[in-house]
């Protein structure tokens, strides 16, 4: 026992593949009309796959029940097997505790696989929970033989089975509930009640209730199943929201004043059995199929429609092999898209979608009779059994030929939903759909699914061609450009091209034809197939075969359009001026902004509407380069009308003074415009332009020789003063207005030379051409540098003192003064240099007092020891300190100059000590020592005078200021305590 389940023989099994399935040969392989390749590389293995369970009962086996993966089996007389499939090898025996002949009727198991309900052939009843060993006997269910129950699957629990229904053989519909608690000290009964809640007949007579099931719909609607031997009856009422545990007695009394509804055939084998499909556990089941005298009698469950539960309802009649008198069917078990019948040697498997027998398995004698065939809702699995042996089916991909037999039946919706994950399958049945609506007619839904398939494209086209179905083959070309990959873009462009003729031809028949709203239908859907995103790339790389296209039609709008599409805005201003529509060439450009565009068509947009235009370059504003529109603009300011000119010369200055174009090129043409056309503008222009050639945007020279040409010999003149020609400029303002040759001749300020020379001019000027005396005398007072003397010669002998006079008394005045002036200056330095004398005297004599217990600021060692310098600051070092101290802020050529001078000094001082060191004379030198010492006395007075010199240059080198207190320290204020290159050596010093 410990492998029931997980060991089991699969030799039958292993001999009926070998029947059904050949091996793998060449006829495996090939290529279909749909270009899929079908290779099968192992054997499929059958839907329904049978197993048989290595176990063998020490008894004969009775009765069989299996749910939710509990199984239950009772053995001989007084024996009953559970067995929980997720632990096989864990068997449960229980004894029933029957020593008479009481045998075992039926066992009906809940949903739950928790409550197990024991029919015996004695009117009896015995319940056993999940959870106990304890076998319970159901009192009230006592003299009833139970034949079938309708489980209560919203309310049931494993403690607890709800309000449940309970049919009898005598055609009695029972209430009852069945709880696994153990009742009250003076209620130990599992059944909590059982009452009678309708009956059944047939014929006038009691008939036994073979089955009941129970379902809940919408709206809390509850549809009761009950069938006899030829009947199948159907309850259907309401449930108030929250009664549901007051049971199912409402249900039937709604239905007491009325004959319940029931199907009924004439044939009866004196059982029936009815079954259902369930796709998830706990859920409504969706099919039934109902074994009964005349056949199965299956079809589909609806709860939405009010009065009946069966929808679509089919009779399979018994084949010729089933005879009621010695092969009658015993079980039947309902699967997705199957029936199994059970007959006492075989098991057949209807298919429901057609009724043909796809499937059946014969067993051997050696097991013996089939007894019964049981679905475990919860695996899937069915179960079948004889009195020796005991047997599994798994269903193994039950849908697998379903696509086949709905594309037989022409339900081609229902048999692309099942063959969605397999290619091949579908590109068969979307060609089998094509073909079928083809024959039928349905020529637009046939290019649709001829498109999704692999057929022959040309075989399709052809096809559609000689039925002069044109708008068919436009759908199954458009339908095949949507499904092509961007790679492929030599298929692309075939179809994109049949597609463009076949939209211009029927546009070309429908304008023939006058039918306007089509005609309008039909661009509008040709105008979005130019505009697709997909084939935009295509549509692009072959525009020039498009436009060819659309020309040999004269379809000129959609060329345009198509233009607009391929951003070919060339192509669409050029038709527009060709049509004499300059707005919309216009309008074009300005909403596009292309710049190379403008350039290339302003000139013949300027002829006709240059207001606009000049309106449109003004909004491009730096998007335009306005030298590429300077050979427009001259063409036509020199040929055009005033309204050209105007507006020429208002681009311009928006150019100058909006955008502030500093282009040589822009501001010459507008200096020729203003010189040309507005002269009035010409000199604020100029003065705006600034007076120094550092400013100016304009060629000088270029603009001088414009004026000149055109007589403005103001606008020369302050040419003239903006390139500093100011003599020139002088002696043209000197013909024009004299004010404005003075404010040339102050112009040079730096060159007072010039200054004068210019004055001079104008004083000629006024003197020699306009003879007004009292004008020159106010060019003295006008410029300082003219005197009296330097204008007399310009006057002409003839003329009096009397017009001199007050210039004359002004000069000598100011004569006077300046000599006053000069005679102050040189009392104030007499006096300055007599303090700076006394400074000096008084320098000689300072001094300073030196304590003996003075210290150096530099080094911190007493200050006597050593040679010292002491500053009038107070700050006092030693020579070679300060030394130290000041000559790191020496410049190089200072260090260099100090490091000779000390050379020296050394060299001096040990010439010195050589010469005073003493010697003893030799006999007979003595007047030669006595000379030599004299001498030597001269040469020492010589080297002392030499020594001071030095010590006095290495003084103004070292100690011209203290360098705690002097310059040096305020220039290395911004230098660091410590040398960067030493920093690295202090900083490690420290550690």
């Amino acid at each position: 026992m410990a492998s029931i389940l997980d060991e089991y023989e699969d030799s039958q099994n292993t001999r009926q593949s070998l029947q059904q399935h050949s091996r793998l040969s060449a006829t495996n392989i090939g290529i279909t009309h749909s270009g899929f390749v079908n290779v099968r590389l192992e054997e499929e293995k059958p839907i329904f796959n049978k197993q048989r369970i290595d176990f063998s009962p020490p008894e004969k086996i009775n009765h069989f029940a299996v749910c939710n993966n509990q199984l239950c089996m009772s053995l001989g007389k007084d024996t009953l097997l559970r067995i929980d499939l997720a632990k096989p090898d864990q068997p449960n025996h229980i004894e029933l505790g029957r020593k008479d002949d009481t045998k075992v009727h039926k066992l009906f198991l809940d949903p739950t696989g928790s409550h197990l309900v024991i029919s015996l052939s004695t009117s009896e009843c015995l319940y056993l929970n999940r959870n106990t060993q304890r076998v319970r006997s159901l009192s009230r269910w006592r003299g009833h033989l139970i034949e079938s129950v309708g489980w209560n699957k919203l309310l049931g629990t494993e403690a607890n089975t709800g309000p449940i229904l309970v049919g009898t053989g005598q055609g009695i519909i029972f209430e009852a509930e069945i709880s696994a608690t153990e009742g009250s000290l003076f209620n130990t009964n599992p059944d909590q009640y059982f009452k009678q809640v309708h009956s059944l007949e047939e014929d006038g007579k009691p008939a036994p209730v073979c089955c009941l099931e129970v379902e809940r719909g919408l709206e809390n609607k509850y549809f009761i199943i009950a069938t006899t031997r030829k009947r199948l009856f159907q309850f259907v009422g309401k449930v108030p929201e929250g009664s549901e545990q007051q049971g199912f007695s409402s249900i039937f009394s709604q239905n007491q004043d009325l004959l319940p509804s029931f199907q009924e055939f004439p044939v009866n084998m004196g059982y029936s059995e009815i079954t259902f499909y369930t796709s998830k556990l706990r859920s409504c089941p969706k099919a039934f199929a109902w074994m009964m005298g005349n056949g199965v009698l299956y079809g589909q469950l609806d709860y939405v429609r009010p009065d009946s539960l069966l929808s679509d309802v089919q009779v399979w009649e018994y084949t010729d092999d089933i005879d009621f008198g010695f092969n009658k069917p015993i079980s039947i078990v309902l699967t997705q898209f199957h029936f199994l019948l059970l007959l006492p040697d075989r098991v057949k498997a209807i298919c429901t979608l057609n009724g043909q027998v796809v499937y059946e398995d014969v067993f051997p004698d050696k097991f013996g009779e089939l007894k019964k065939m049981i679905k475990d809702p919860a695996g899937g699995l069915v179960w079948i059994y004889t009195e020796r042996a005991v047997f599994r089916y798994h269903i193994q991909r039950e849908a697998r030929d379903v696509w086949r037999m709905y594309m037989d039946m022409s339900k081609f919706d229902l048999a692309k939903e099942y063959c969605r994950e397999r290619p091949e399958c579908m590109d068969t049945v979307l060609a089998r759909e094509a073909d079928h609506c083809f024959a039928n007619k349905r020529y637009l839904e046939s290019a649709k699914c001829y498109a999704l398939t692999q057929n022959y494209f040309e075989e399709i086209a052809l096809k559609f061609i000689e039925a002069e179905q044109e708008d068919a083959l436009k759908e199954f070309l458009l339908k095949k450009l949507s499904n092509l990959k961007a790679s492929e873009r030599t298929q692309i462009t075939l179809l994109v091209t049949w597609l463009s003729e076949l939209y211009l031809n029927r546009l070309g028949r429908l304008e023939s034809d006058g039918n306007t709203l089509v005609f309008q239908e039909t661009r509008e859907e040709f105008r979005r197939f130019l505009g697709g995103a997909k084939h935009k790339e295509c549509l692009f790389n072959n525009r020039s075969t498009i436009y060819d296209l659309l020309a040999s039609h004269g379809n000129v709008d959609d060329m345009v359009y198509f233009s607009v599409i391929m951003q070919d805005y060339e192509r669409v201003i050029s038709h527009h001026c060709q049509h004499d529509d300059y707005g919309a060439a216009l309008e074009v450009l300005s909403k596009h902004c292309d710049a190379k565009l403008f350039y290339k068509f302003s000139p013949v947009l300027m002829q006709h509407i240059p207001k606009k235009v000049v309106d449109a370059w003004i909004q491009m504003g730096k998007r335009l380069d306005p030298k590429k529109l300077i050979p427009a603009l001259m063409n036509y300011s020199q040929m055009g009308s005033t309204q050209q000119i105007n507006e020429t010369v208002r681009y311009m200055e928006f150019c100058v003074y909006q955008l502030a174009v500093t282009e040589e090129a822009i501001h010459n043409y507008l200096l020729s415009l203003y010189a040309k056309y507005k002269p009035d503008s010409l000199l604020v222009y100029l003065e705006q332009a600034g007076t120094h050639a550092s400013d100016i945007h304009y060629d000088l020279k270029y603009a001088l020789r414009l004026c000149a040409e055109h007589g403005f010999l103001q606008a020369c003149v302050l040419v003239y003063r903006i390139m500093e020609l100011y003599e020139e400029a002088v002696d043209l303002a000197l013909n024009v207005d004299v004010d404005l040759a003075k404010s040339c001749a102050d112009l040079p300020e730096d060159d007072e030379e010039l200054r004068k020379k210019l004055w001079l001019k104008i004083a000629r000027h006024v003197v020699q051409e306009e003879k007004d005396v009292k004008k020159a005398m106010n060019c003295l007072s006008s410029c300082n540098l003219l005197k009296i003397e330097d204008i007399l010669p310009f006057f002409p002998d003839f003329v009096t003192i009397d017009h001199f006079k007050e210039a004359i008394c002004s000069s000598l005045a100011e004569y006077n003064q300046h000599i006053e002036e000069l005679k102050q200056e040189m009392e104030e330095a007499t006096e300055s240099a007599k303090r700076i004398r006394e400074d000096i005297q008084e320098m000689r004599n300072k001094y300073g007092m030196v304590e003996s217990q003075e210290k150096c600021a530099a080094c911190d060692f007493p200050l006597l020891n050593r040679p010292f310098y002491l500053f009038l600051c107070g700050h006092m070092f030693h020579t070679d300190c300060l030394i130290q101290e000041v000559t790191p802020h020496l410049t190089a050529y200072k260090q260099s100059r100090l490091d000779d001078l000390q050379k020296k000094l050394a060299a001096a001082a040990q010439s010195s000590r050589s010469r005073h060191r003493p010697s003893a004379p030799k006999e007979g030198e003595g007047d030669t020592a006595s000379l030599g010492k004299g001498s030597a006395a001269a040469g020492a007075g010589a080297s002392g005078t030499s020594r001071e010199q030095i010590k006095s240059d290495i003084d103004d080198i070292v100690a011209s200021e203290c360098v705690y207190c002097g310059e040096l320290m305020i220039k290395s204020i911004d230098k660091p305590f410590i040398d960067p290159l030493k920093f690295e050596e202090e900083r490690d010093s420290w550690l």
